[in-house]
């Protein structure tokens, strides 16, 4: 069975694969004193610049835990999307680990706005309310969206016009770059996002995250959050190799691409299908369409994937970096097929 069901489910690109082989010959000092980790955090400034800071960890919600974690106080509090990762996905990791709450509020299609943001900005100074201090964002969204790189520069600044920091939950990065057509340092640094979980698990990689600081003054505290957080590995070697390949010659970039243009093949093959209507134009490699009821079961015989709204029958379809054009048009077919 070929799922769409979302990139977790790929496999591992093979040159990623390699570079795990190839850091596995020999014994190397643990716990990121490696070669392979300074090395992968070379290639990470040759992206960003020097001033920069990488952390890496094993996961996306470790990323996002010590990460923000290391920018937060107990009394303070993480603006966000009601949709966002951090407040559906992962358990109350974040609310646990750094005792900050979460202050959600509405968003059009992913996405959220100064406007929505600036209402949460009252009560500042007052010992009875939660003090905003940080405005996260997934980058791409959860609804397959995508922040250009002029909203994300006005975010920034009217994060630090008022005292808070942005943060981008990246574990689609690639994926949005892409389809931005910019490098990383256009889309991130040269914005003003103060800090990053940069993700690679869902563009070809077998695990592991980096966070990235933009600003080390910040971030000074980060390695003992990445400590007292289980987020510190012994053999860091082996999520670090994977980043060198990820980045050398671009990998990053060629799956990514593959990924969206194969959802964009997706829409545009069912932009004639009546039955199938869909939320907003494809940006990414996630498509979220509304489709019959009575179809939902007769095609997940076949393709599994997610239905995000069993009410109006909204489902969520994903590409990945090793989607190909014939499983595409097969997917298509068998959709035409039951109608």
């Amino acid at each position: 069975m070929k799922m769409f069901a979302s990139d977790n489910n790929s496999g591992v690109h093979p040159k990623i694969l390699e570079a795990i082989c190839d850091c596995n010959r020999e014994h190397v000092l643990s716990y990121g004193d490696d070669l392979y980790t300074k090395k992968a955090i070379e290639k990470f400034k040759e992206v960003f610049g020097d001033e920069i800071e990488v952390y890496f960890v094993a996961n996306g919600t470790g990323a996002n835990v010590i990460g923000l974690s290391s920018l937060l106080r107990p009394f303070e509090g993480v603006i966000c999307a009601e949709t966002a990762h951090i407040n559906v996905d992962e358990c109350g990791a974040i609310e646990r680990f750094s005792g900050s709450k979460l202050l959600q509020v509405p968003h059009n299609k992913g996405k959220i706005t100064i406007e929505v943001i600036r209402k949460t900005l009252h009560g500042l100074g007052d010992e009875h309310h939660t003090q905003p201090k940080v405005i996260s964002i997934s980058q791409v969204t959860e609804f397959g969206t995508v922040y250009s790189i002029k909203e994300l520069k006005e975010l920034a600044d009217f994060a630090h016009e008022n005292n808070l920091l942005l943060h981008v939950d990246g574990s689609r990065i690639s994926n949005a770059a892409a389809a931005l057509g910019c490098s990383f340092k256009e889309m991130l640094k040269d914005t003003g996002v103060d800090l990053v979980s940069f993700g690679g698990t869902k563009n070809g990689m077998m695990y592991g995250e980096a966070i990235i600081s933009f600003n080390p003054e910040l971030s000074k505290n980060l390695k003992y959050a990445r400590k007292q957080g289980m987020q510190l590995l012994s053999k860091m070697r082996f999520i670090a190799a994977q980043f060198i390949a990820f980045l050398e010659k671009d990998l990053w970039r060629q799956n990514a691409v593959q990924a969206n243009s194969m959802a964009k093949l997706l829409e545009e093959e069912l932009k004639s299908v009546t039955e199938v209507k869909f939320l907003s134009e494809i940006q990414a490699n996630m498509i979220f369409v509304e489709i019959p009821r009575e179809w939902i079961e007769k095609l997940q015989e076949k393709y599994y994937f997610y239905v995000v709204d069993e009410e109006t029958s909204l489902v969520r379809w994903v590409t990945s970096y090793d989607t190909t054009e014939e499983e595409v048009m097969d997917f298509v077919g068998y959709i035409k097929g039951i109608r």
